[in-house]
């Protein structure tokens, strides 16, 4: 997509909220935080080509955004957790010094796209695998942007300004790299939030899994559950899925169902992995 084919988009996605406008990039998947709307949200490069990230401010405003690399690791649990310098191991040292993007901060007018150029340099003696940082796209506040103010007693008030950011994996895969996953042990948990549909996802291999889970009624077309950007990377080999689920939709998963783990649809939507089951 072009520079100018994302001004008149963004001129789209002001008008129809943030909600929708990750839905108008069905070919450059984007997410949005704030004013800020990033695409891709993940990005798989070989040790030798680099690509380009988009930022557009779909704000009112114009804004400052200071670009950063992350290193993080996922939990049991699915969640992604900071890693200092001090605690990296080597695969991740060797990914936070193969990066290289260019600009690091940027000003950008409302509805103006700017392209982050991200590049690659491996070393000839590269072992391989798949190395993975972050890249965080923040907001800078304005020292004038108080959106709330909470008066103290003795005349003191503090000023709530909240910072927005997205968060995006880069993934560098050296070689030749597989990977299998597979399904088990569904069933129906109670949490804070309500019913919750939690299963255990599995992967094997040397790179990680990532897709978009549907959950179906058996002999039915339209999923009861869907969730998208779904991944076990490769420093866990089993991580736990937790689907929140309507109250409407908790009757009808019980019997005979499926449940479904897909590709990106931009790069073939094939089948990683599928079980069926009774759900009790």
């Amino acid at each position: 997509m072009t520079i100018r084919g994302l001004r008149r988009l963004s001129k789209t996605c002001v008008g129809l909220g943030l909600a929708a406008a990750a839905l108008v990039l069905p070919q450059m998947p984007a997410q949005a935080a704030g004013d800020l709307l990033v695409a891709p949200t993940r990005i798989i490069l070989d040790g030798q080509r680099g690509t380009e990230i988009i930022l557009n401010n779909i704000g009112a405003e114009t804004a400052t955004y200071r670009i950063s690399m992350e290193l993080r690791r996922m939990t049991a649990e699915g969640r992604l957790t900071d890693v200092s310098a001090e605690e990296a191991n080597e695969l991740e040292r060797a990914a936070k010094e193969m990066i290289r993007y260019a600009p690091r901060r940027v000003t950008l007018p409302p509805n103006q796209p700017q392209a982050i150029r991200l590049g690659v340099r491996a070393p000839k003696d590269l072992p391989d695998g798949e190395y993975r940082v972050h890249l965080l796209f923040r907001a800078v506040p304005k020292a004038r942007s108080v959106v709330d103010q909470v008066q103290q007693e003795d005349g003191f008030s503090i000023a709530l300004t909240p910072i927005y950011g997205v968060t995006i994996p880069v993934i560098i895969r050296q070689g030749e790299l597989k990977a299998t996953a597979a399904i088990a042990n569904a069933r129906i948990e109670q949490g804070e939030e309500g019913p919750a549909f939690v299963f255990d996802l599995s992967r094997t291999g040397n790179r990680s899994t990532y897709g978009e889970i549907r959950v179906k009624k058996q002999g039915q077309d339209e999923p009861l559950l869907m969730v998208r950007g779904v991944a076990v990377y490769p420093e866990i080999n089993q991580r736990k899925v937790s689907l929140q689920v309507p109250a409407e939709v908790v009757a009808q998963l019980k019997g005979p169902l499926s449940i479904e783990y897909y590709e990106p649809r931009n790069i073939g939507g094939g089948l990683i992995t599928k079980t069926d089951l009774v759900l009790r």
